[in-house]
C-alpha cells in the first residue's frame, strides 16, 4: 500500500523537468483581469443610471477573498490625444483613476485561480459628481485580499470613457458616416453558350455574405435604420443581380447555383433601405486609383477605363435599385493621396476626393479639428475624413470588451471635437474600412445609435452636404507629394506589368468585337471583367489578381480561336486556270461578319491566287470560299490564306499550303493530238472529193460558176482548218475568244 501511494508522487517528480516553464503570475493590480463588456447608456443624461457589465478572471495563483467590484471616476480629459493615451493604460493609478464611488459596490464570493465570473454594477449619474461637460475616464475595479496580501487592495481594473454633457450644444457638429457596400470579385468573364448567357461565378461564397447573419446582409439591415451615406460598388449589385437568375459555379463540372432566393431578398432589402438614404456609387469594380496613378499612367489606355467605369456605375445603380447615385466622389485606398492620385481620381469627373487626416495633415497651427471639406485647386475638393474616428472599429470587435471600448471611445472623440470650439460650426466625415466584418459593423451601428439617441453634440448630414460645407480658411489644403505616400500601402499596389496585361487583353477584345454579329454578347462580360482586374480588392491578394487576369485572357483566346481557317492539303493545278476552295470554320454561337479572306502566292509571276473575298459565316457553321486562280508558268508555289478584320488587321494565324502548277498531262495531249489528226484527215478527204468532182464536171462540160453555196462555206471552213494549231504550253483562256469587231446587223454575239 505504501508503495502504491508513493507512485503518483514519483511520477510527478519525473515529469517536472519536461514540463514547460510557467510564466510568472501577475501580481498587484494586474492579478485579476477585469473586462468591461457593456455600458449603458453610452452617453447618459442627468437622471440616468450607468450600468456596467463584464467579466472577472483570476490570473493569480491564489484565491481572492473578501472582494467587491467598485467604480472609479477620474478627472475630465482635456484633449483628443488624452483620450487616445488613456486607452493604453494598464494597472491601477490612484492619481488618475480617482477614489472609488461609495455605496455602490457588488460583493464577490471567493474567486479561485483561473476562474471567471460575470459582474454587473450600477451607479446613478448624480452619484458620479459629474460637474463640467467633458469626457470622463471611468474605471471598474476588483478589490480584495489574496495570499500575497493580507489587506484589501485593488487587484484589477478596466477603464472606459463616459461622455457627459448636461444640455444640447448650441452648434452641433455635423457628422457624416460612410456605410460601404463592397465585396470581392465573384463573377468571371465566362458565360454559357445559351440565349440567356448564363453567367459563371468564381465560387459561391457571396451567398454566405448575403444570407441572414452574413456580412452584407448585416450591413444593409443595420444601415437602413442609421443616418449614413451608402457607398456602393456597382459591381456588387451587378453580381447579386446575376445571382437572382440562373447561374453556374466555375469548375470542370461546375454546378448550377441555387441561391437565387437569398440574392433576391438582399436586393429587395437594399432597395427599400436606399429610398431614404443618399447613395454614392464608386466607379464600377472599385478601381485601385493609387495603383493606376503610380503604375498605370505609363501604360497607354489604362486610364481610359475610368470614364466607362463611372458611366457604368450610374447606369447599374439606377437600373437595379431605381435611384440616381452620386458619382462625383473618389475614394482611394485608406484615404491616402498624393498629387498623382488626385489627378487620376478627378480625371473621370469625380471632383470630390475622399482622403483622411493622416494623409492630408494639418501643419500644427490649428487647436481644433477642422471641417472635412477643403478646396485643393482645379475645382476639386478634398473630403478629409477624421483618421481616429475612421479607424476606431478596425480591431477585433468579436470580443465584447473590445467592441464596448471602441463604441465609448468613438462617442467620446466626437464630443471632444464639439468641445474644442463650441461656437464654431464644423462638419466631420468618417470613412471606415472598406469591408467591415459582421462584428465591426455591429459595433459601428451601436456607436451611431447611441450617439444619435443622445443627440446633444452631433447632428447627421449626407456626404453631399459635407462636400459643400464652408471650409476652415486656415485648414491645410496642400496635397502631399508622392514621397509622402505610405510605403506600406505602395507595396501592395498592382504592378505595371499587370496594366500591360490588361491592355493586351483589351486590344484583343477590340479586334475580336469587330467581326461579331452580336458583339454585346462578348463585350459586356469581358469589359466588366477587365474593370475587375483593376479592383482595389487585389491589394490583399496579388497571386489571386494574376490568376484572375490569366483566366480572363485564356478564355478570350479560346473564343477568338473558334473562328479559324481549316488547314488545306497541297493541290495540283493542271492547265492555266482552276478554282481553289478555302474553308472558314466558326464554332461560336453567333455569326461573324465584315471579314476579308485573302490568298497570297509566294510566286505571283507563276501563280495568281485571285482576288480577296468578303466573308460572312453563321454561328456553328463552316463555309468554303472559292478563289479563281491563274497559272502563268510551271512549278511549285506556296499559297498563304489569311483572315482580316474590317480595319485591315490580321485575324488569327495564317494557313499555308502548296500548289503545284504543271503542263497539260500526257493523256490530254494524246486526246488533243488524235483530234487534230482526225481534223487533218477529214480535210484531206474533203479536198480529194472536191477535186474529183471538179474533174468530173470538166469532163461533162459544166461551167463551174460556183453557185453551190455549200462550196463557198466549205471553202471558208477549209481556211479555218488550215490555221496553225496552238502549242500545248501556251496559256489557255477560261472561255472562248471573242471578236472585237462590231457585229453585223442581225448577228447574235454571246458575251
Amino acid at each position: 500500500m505504501t508503495l502504491l501511494t508513493g507512485l503518483p508522487l514519483l511520477v510527478g517528480l519525473v515529469q517536472v523537468p519536461h514540463a514547460p516553464s510557467a510564466q510568472a503570475a501577475p501580481t498587484g493590480s494586474r492579478t485579476v483581469d477585469v473586462t468591461i463588456d457593456s455600458m449603458s447608456p453610452s452617453a447618459p443624461g442627468k437622471s440616468d443610471t450607468v450600468t456596467v457589465s463584464g467579466t472577472l478572471t483570476n490570473d493569480g495563483r491564489s484565491a481572492i477573498t473578501d472582494a467587491h467590484v467598485g467604480m472609479h471616476r477620474g478627472d475630465a480629459l482635456s484633449s483628443r490625444s488624452a483620450i487616445e493615451a488613456a486607452t493604453h493604460r494598464n494597472g491601477y493609478l490612484p492619481g488618475v483613476d480617482g477614489e472609488e464611488v461609495k455605496d455602490h459596490q457588488q460583493k464577490i464570493d471567493k474567486l479561485e485561480p483561473g476562474v471567471s465570473r460575470p459582474f454587473t454594477l450600477s451607479v446613478p449619474v448624480k452619484d458620479l459628481d459629474l460637474d463640467d461637460d467633458g469626457v470622463y475616464q471611468i474605471g471598474v475595479s476588483l478589490s480584495g485580499r489574496s495570499q500575497a496580501s493580507s489587506y484589501e487592495q485593488v487587484l484589477g481594473i478596466d477603464r472606459t470613457f463616459l461622455p457627459w454633457q448636461a444640455a444640447n450644444a448650441e452648434k452641433k457638429t455635423q457628422l457624416t458616416y460612410l456605410w460601404p457596400l463592397i465585396s470581392s470579385t465573384h463573377l468571371t468573364a465566362e458565360t454559357d453558350a445559351d440565349a440567356q448567357q448564363t453567367p459563371v461565378f468564381r465560387n459561391d461564397d457571396l451567398a454566405a455574405e448575403l444570407a441572414p447573419g452574413g456580412r452584407l446582409q448585416q450591413m444593409v439591415a443595420l444601415g437602413k435604420n442609421l443616418p449614413v451615406t451608402f457607398v456602393i460598388d456597382p459591381d456588387l449589385l451587378a453580381t447579386v443581380d446575376a445571382m437572382t437568375k440562373s447561374y453556374r459555379v466555375n469548375g470542370p463540372d461546375g454546378p448550377m447555383g441555387k441561391n437565387q432566393a437569398v440574392a433576391k431578398q438582399w436586393l429587395h432589402e437594399l432597395e427599400e433601405a436606399v429610398t431614404s438614404h443618399e447613395v454614392v456609387a464608386l466607379p464600377f469594380a472599385d478601381p485601385d486609383l493609387a495603383s493606376l496613378a503610380h503604375h498605370g499612367k505609363g501604360v497607354p489606355s489604362a486610364l481610359s477605363h475610368l470614364g466607362p467605369a463611372t458611366d457604368l456605375a450610374e447606369k447599374t445603380v439606377d437600373t437595379i435599385l431605381g435611384v440616381k447615385p452620386r458619382t462625383d466622389f473618389a475614394w482611394p485606398v485608406e484615404g491616402a493621396i498624393d498629387s498623382s492620385i488626385v489627378d487620376v481620381a478627378t480625371s473621370a469627373g469625380a471632383h470630390n476626393v475622399i482622403t483622411r487626416s493622416d494623409s492630408l495633415r494639418e501643419n500644427g497651427g490649428l487647436s481644433y479639428t477642422p471641417t472635412a471639406a477643403r478646396p485643393i485647386g482645379g475645382g476639386n475638393t478634398a473630403i478629409v475624413a477624421d483618421a481616429q474616428l475612421s479607424q476606431t472599429f478596425e480591431g477585433d470587435m468579436s470580443k465584447a470588451g473590445n467592441a464596448t471600448r471602441a463604441v465609448q471611445e468613438f462617442i467620446a472623440q466626437t464630443q471632444m471635437i464639439s468641445l474644442q470650439e463650441p461656437d464654431r460650426q464644423r462638419s466631420i466625415v468618417v470613412a471606415p474600412q472598406r469591408m467591415p466584418s459582421v462584428s465591426q459593423a455591429q459595433a459601428m451601428a451601436t456607436a451611431l445609435r447611441q450617439l444619435n439617441e443622445s443627440g446633444r453634440w452631433t447632428t447627421p448630414i449626407h456626404l453631399g452636404a459635407a462636400a459643400k460645407a464652408k471650409p476652415d480658411p486656415t485648414a491645410s489644403r496642400r496635397v502631399p507629394s508622392g514621397a509622402a505616400y505610405p510605403s506600406s500601402l505602395r507595396r501592395h499596389e498592382l504592378p505595371t506589368e499587370a496594366f500591360r496585361q490588361i491592355q493586351d487583353t483589351q486590344s484583343e477584345l477590340d479586334d475580336f468585337r469587330v467581326i461579331l454579329a452580336q458583339p454585346e454578347r462578348v463585350v459586356t462580360p469581358f469589359g466588366n471583367a477587365i474593370m475587375r482586374e483593376m479592383s482595389t480588392e487585389w491589394r490583399s491578394d496579388r497571386s489571386g489578381a494574376a490568376k484572375f487576369r490569366h483566366s480572363v485572357r485564356s478564355y478570350l483566346d479560346g473564343l477568338t480561336k473558334k473562328v479559324h481557317l481549316i488547314q488545306k492539303s497541297d493541290a495540283t493545278l493542271s492547265g492555266r486556270s482552276a478554282t481553289i476552295p478555302v474553308t472558314v470554320q466558326n464554332n461560336l454561337v453567333q455569326g461573324v461578319k465584315d471579314m476579308t479572306l485573302k490568298l497570297t502566292s509566294s510566286q505571283p509571276n507563276r501563280l495568281d491566287a485571285g482576288k480577296p473575298q468578303q466573308i460572312t459565316v453563321d454561328g456553328g457553321h463552316s463555309q468554303s470560299f472559292k478563289f479563281n486562280t491563274t497559272a502563268n508558268a510551271n512549278g511549285r508555289a506556296w499559297v498563304t490564306a489569311q483572315l482580316y478584320t474590317s480595319d485591315g488587321k490580321p485575324y488569327g494565324g495564317p494557313m499555308t499550303f502548296q500548289v503545284n502548277v504543271t503542263e497539260i498531262t500526257a493523256t490530254v495531249m494524246l486526246v488533243i493530238a488524235g483530234g487534230v489528226l482526225l481534223l487533218v484527215l477529214a480535210g484531206v478527204r474533203i479536198y480529194l472529193q472536191r477535186k474529183r468532182a471538179a474533174a468530173q464536171r470538166a469532163e461533162d462540160g459544166s461551167d463551174g460558176d460556183g453557185s453551190d453555196g455549200e462550196e463557198g462555206t466549205d471553202g471558208d471552213s477549209g481556211g479555218t482548218d488550215g490555221d496553225a494549231p496552238e502549242q500545248p504550253s501556251d496559256p489557255k483562256p477560261d472561255t472562248g475568244s471573242e471578236s472585237s469587231d462590231p457585229s453585223g446587223s442581225g448577228e447574235k454575239v454571246d458575251r
